[in-house]
């Protein structure tokens, strides 16, 4: 697999988003000033809480399927390669990580069935768009850690996108469970959220490198992020920690990330979270405490990386 210099771009944004000149342009700058060869484009399906069994992708709360075409069109004319990962995420904003029911039916209750089927329809709905728009990879969803023990489900997801898509196939999993996934051997590439706080990423990465080596896929970073807030470096993924703006956290933690990866010759790329579809001035960039990129001092750390 070629390397994937990556950054996921206009994630979970409402429909209308993408078709507008400032996305393009804020593509544009993307690819122009980060060296990124590979672009994330994630569309979100939503379900009212995380014991819902229907999803929806279909309203104005995601792109629609015009708009989305239209974006992989203009990247793969720009030359960047583009990897589609339909998301969904709870209306009440509980975590998709929850996403859950009784392990054995219930009258009355909701059931992993009924899900598991609105989630298969979910991702071969987008798992054509990728075959029609010859998208280089399909990710099959993100972070769905209390789900992904239900193994027979899953490999019947994989088996109905490769019905209809014949790219490469990964999903991705969520940080610290790159080991307890028992179906990695039904995908083409492995992939996790890589939110590891700076002084563990060795020990992190000795861990990730037996799974690795165990099943004999590639490996990258659908997700790999940090806020610029104190404190953020030490948990990365919790965007609620309470912290002051401090731009220098962001770079310092990507700095010792990419340091980490590149010594790992099965680390085949990362998917960095996140790109806004429109520029900001440096002004706000500055002010900025979030997981973006544009603008910001990191940016300069990600390009020195991807140019190498």
């Amino acid at each position: 697999m070629k390397f994937i210099k990556g950054i996921t771009f206009a994630p979970f944004y409402r429909k209308n988003t993408l078709n507008t000149e400032q996305a393009r342009e804020s593509f544009d700058y993307m690819i122009e000033n980060t060296g990124a060869d590979f672009v994330i484009l994630a569309p979100g399906g939503l379900q009212d809480t995380a014991h819902s069994e229907e999803i929806c992708y279909s309203s104005n709360a995601t792109f629609s399927d015009e708009e989305l075409a239209d974006m992989i069109c203009y990247a793969k004319k720009k030359g960047v390669r583009v990897g589609l990962k339909p998301t969904v995420n709870c209306k009440n904003g509980e975590w998709r990580a929850y996403i859950s029911f009784f392990e054995h039916d219930v009258p009355c209750e909701s059931k992993w069935g009924n899900w598991f089927s609105s989630y298969t329809k979910f991702q071969t709905h987008y798992a054509e768009i990728a075959q029609k728009e010859e998208c280089d990879m399909l990710i099959a969803g993100c972070e769905m850690v209390m789900s992904e023990h239900r193994e027979k489900e899953w490999r019947e997801v994989i088996a109905a996108i490769r019905e209809c898509y014949d790219g490469t196939v990964s999903y991705n999993t969520d940080k610290y469970q790159e080991d307890r996934v028992k179906w990695w051997d039904c995908v083409d590439v492995i992939s996790s959220s890589g939110y590891y706080p700076i002084q563990d990423w060795e020990q992190e990465l000795d861990r990730i490198e037996a799974v690795v080596k165990a099943y004999h896929k590639p490996f990258f970073f659908a997700e790999a992020g940090c806020m610029s807030r104190t404190g953020s470096k030490h948990v990365p993924n919790n965007w609620g920690i309470e912290g002051k703006l401090r731009l220098e956290e962001q770079v310092e933690w990507y700095t010792t990330m990419f340091e980490s990866c590149r010594k790992r010759e099965w680390m085949q790329g990362y998917g960095l979270w996140e790109w806004a579809p429109a520029v900001p001035s440096a002004k706000q960039a500055y002010k900025d405490d979030s997981y973006q990129i544009c603008q910001k001092p990191v940016q300069e750390i990600i390009k020195k990386y991807y140019k190498e």
